[in-house]
């Protein structure tokens, strides 16, 4: 084997090496809960009520013993009815909503123990993404109706509201706990919280428009479901939701992370198993 040959060759072990390595701090990560919101339509910050199922899946990279990346997709449902509410000024208007919701987050995760030398830590996670939703609700005859396009609050024909996006910006923040119960596999339980730049997630944030003008632009069935409630539409720009208060929804999910990984030659060679060594971090990470 000439020079070049070698040359080649200790650069394809060492690339192999290398690959080989990194391969060890990445994990597929799935989650699995319950999801809510807080808005105009709930009343508590904080509930289970109300709460629909939440499913995630995802990638998470190991950067040192305590810091990863993090990214995940989430596809869950948002919904709130009026009548469900404690106060009875809520309950008055007679408005709902549902929304699925396509969630994507990009962050970093600090985890409190170093899972080299423990087998379980608390963690605190933070980050940047993006959501859609497009909340809708039923008629009287059961027929779903997407509320953005109908403009309830006048977006689109009044001088200071514009049509609200269904695509918008959060900031996922959260914490949670993990146990790993070998070096390629951990669970947890983790609450994740998302705060929005939008009001309109439940299609409730400013007032009444007169209904005329609304009959207008929109048509009857926009009428209809701008008030739900009893008695006589309320007089133009009477409350009907909080500007001051933005949006937002949670997670509350059990967590299962593998490292897809797995070195079968140290397996199969008594060098490691799968049962539990006294550390569990990936080689790579461990500070000898």
């Amino acid at each position: 084997m000439n020079i070049r040959y070698n040359k080649s060759f200790f650069l394809l072990i060492g690339l192999t090496l290398s690959i080989s390595a990194n391969a060890q701090n990445w994990h597929v990560s799935g989650r699995f809960g319950f999801s809510n919101y807080q808005g105009d339509l709930q009343d508590r910050r904080l509930a289970l009520s109300q709460a629909k199922m939440a499913g995630s899946i995802g990638l998470r990279y190991d950067i040192s013993e305590h810091f990863l990346a993090r990214g995940f997709f989430t596809l869950s449902t948002l919904m709130a009815v009026d009548g469900n509410n404690k106060n009875a000024e809520i309950r008055k208007r007679n408005l709902d909503f549902h929304s699925r919701m396509l969630d994507f987050e990009l962050g970093a995760q600090y985890n409190i123990f170093s899972l080299n030398n423990k087998w379980w830590t608390p963690y605190v996670f933070a980050g940047a993404g993006m959501f859609h939703y497009n909340p809708a609700t039923r008629t009287n005859a059961g027929d779903k109706v997407f509320l953005q396009p109908l403009s309830t609050e006048g977006q689109g024909f009044v001088n200071d509201r514009s049509p609200y996006s269904l695509w918008q910006f959060s900031i996922p923040f959260g914490a949670g706990v993990e146990y790993a119960l070998s070096e390629d596999l951990r669970v947890g339980l983790e609450f994740g919280y998302r705060t929005t730049f939008t009001d309109y997630i439940d299609d409730v944030s400013k007032s009444y428009v007169d209904p005329a003008l609304l009959l207008a632009n929109k048509g009857q069935q926009a009428v209809d479901l701008a008030y739900r409630g009893e008695g006589s539409y309320p007089a133009s720009n009477a409350r009907r939701g909080n500007p001051n208060n933005k949006d937002a929804f949670y997670f509350v999910q059990l967590t299962v992370t593998l490292r897809p990984y797995v070195d079968w030659y140290a397996r199969t060679s008594g060098l490691s198993g799968f049962r539990k060594n006294k550390k569990v971090g990936c080689p790579s990470t461990r500070i000898q």
